[in-house]
C-alpha cells in the first residue's frame, strides 16, 4: 500500500485555487466580481489554527539556518481546545509567524528549546519582549538541554541573554529575577540519560530526552494531552535507539529532513538522512509523519528524499510548510 504524501506547497495551491476559481466564473460577465472573489478566495497561508476544540499542531517555521528557502527557522505551536499552549523552538522568523498564527503569549504553558543553534532559539528574546506588553504575570516554564564544554546549557544561555548583569538584553531581566511586571521564566535543564519529565498539569504532560546531534547538546520533546501524543525529534542523527522507545505511540512525529542519503562527515554526525528517518518512523509507527526543517538543498531533491522515507515507512507523510495546521 502506497503511503499518502501531502505537500502543502503554498504557491502551487495558490495557482490551482486561481484556476479553479476562474473556471467557476467563466460565464459571469462582471470582471469586477471575479477580481473580488480572487482576492479573498485564494491564500497561500493557513493563518490561525485556533479552532476552539481538539488538538492541532501548527508549523510556525519549517526551514533551516540558511536564508534561501522562503521559510522561518524551526518552530512549532500546539493548539489545545483553541488556546496556543505549547511552543517548541523559536528559530529565526518564528516571532513573525507566532503573530501571524494569532497565538497569544498569555496562553502559553510551556516553551521548549531543543538546542541552542540560532535556527532553534534566536527569536526567544523577541517573543519575550512582545510578551512583556501582555497582561501575563504567571510564570512561564521553559526547558532545554544542559551544557558541556562546547555549548552552554539553558540556564547559562538565559543569563547571557537576559541577565541585568551583562546580559545582551539586560532590559528584559525581569523574566529572570522577577523585578519587573513580567512573568518569571522557570527554567529546567534536561540531563543526559533517561527521559525527564519537564512539565505537567491537569491535562498536559511533557517529557524530554537527549538526542545525538554531533557535539551539540540537543533534546527531543514528547507532548501528551488526552490520548494524543506529539513527538518533536528535533535535529538528531538518528543513531540512538532510545529515541524509538521515547517516540513510540506518537500520533504525530515531527522529524527534520536536512541532509540527503549518503551524507558524511559533520553533516551525517548532525542529521539523520531520509533512509534513517524512514527506519525510525517505521519502528515508531506514528499516525502521521511530518518532514520539516527543509532548506533549498533538501528541497531540490524533495521527491527523491520523500521516496526514500516511503520505502521504509508506509504511513501518512506531510511535507511541512510554514503556518500549516496538522491534526491527528
Amino acid at each position: 500500500m502506497k503511503a499518502h504524501v501531502r505537500r502543502y506547497t503554498g504557491i502551487y495551491e495558490y495557482v490551482a485555487c486561481k484556476i479553479m476559481t476562474i473556471r467557476s466564473f467563466i460565464n459571469i460577465a462582471s470582471l469586477i466580481a471575479l477580481a473580488a472573489v480572487l482576492s479573498v478566495a485564494c491564500t497561500q497561508k493557513s493563518g490561525s489554527c485556533r479552532s476552539g476544540e481538539g488538538i492541532t499542531l501548527q508549523i510556525l517555521g519549517s526551514g533551516g539556518p540558511i536564508a534561501d528557502d522562503d521559510r522561518a527557522s524551526s518552530g512549532y505551536l500546539l493548539w489545545i481546545e483553541g488556546e496556543s499552549r505549547v511552543l517548541i523552538d523559536a528559530g529565526g522568523g518564528t516571532f513573525l509567524r507566532f503573530g501571524e498564527a494569532g497565538a497569544n503569549f498569555e496562553e502559553l504553558d510551556f516553551v521548549g528549546l531543543s538546542h541552542l543553534h540560532t535556527d532553534h532559539s534566536a527569536d526567544l528574546p523577541a517573543l519575550l519582549k512582545s510578551g512583556s506588553f501582555s497582561d501575563r504575570l504567571r510564570p512561564l516554564p521553559i526547558a532545554g538541554p544542559d551544557g558541556d564544554g562546547a555549548f552552554p546549557g539553558l540556564n547559562d544561555y538565559l543569563r547571557a541573554t537576559l541577565s541585568a548583569d551583562g546580559g545582551a538584553y539586560g532590559y528584559l531581566s525581569g523574566f529572570l529575577d522577577g523585578t519587573a511586571d513580567t512573568p518569571l521564566l522557570t527554567p529546567r535543564e534536561v540531563q543526559r540519560g533517561a527521559p525527564s519529565l519537564v512539565y505537567t498539569s491537569e491535562d498536559l504532560r511533557i517529557d524530554a530526552l537527549h538526542v545525538p546531534h554531533g557535539i551539540v547538546p540537543a533534546v527531543a520533546f514528547r507532548v501528551t494531552t488526552g490520548d494524543q501524543v506529539f513527538v518533536f525529534a528535533t535535529d538528531q542523527n538518528g543513531d540512538d535507539p532510545a529515541f524509538i522507545e521515547f517516540a513510540t505511540g506518537a500520533s504525530i512525529l515531527v522529524m527534520h529532513m536536512v541532509v540527503p542519503d549518503g551524507a558524511s562527515g559533520v553533516a551525517r554526525r548532525l542529521h539523520a538522512p531520509p533512509g534513517v528517518i524512514g527506519e525510525i518512523a517505521a519502528n515508531v509507527a506514528p499516525g502521521k509523519l511530518v518532514l520539516s526543517h527543509l532548506m533549498a538543498r533538501s528541497l531540490r531533491d524533495l521527491e527523491q528524499n520523500v521516496a526514500l522515507v516511503q520505502a521504509r515507512y508506509k504511513g501518512d507523510i506531510i511535507v511541512a510548510e510554514d503556518l500549516v495546521c496538522v491534526s491527528p
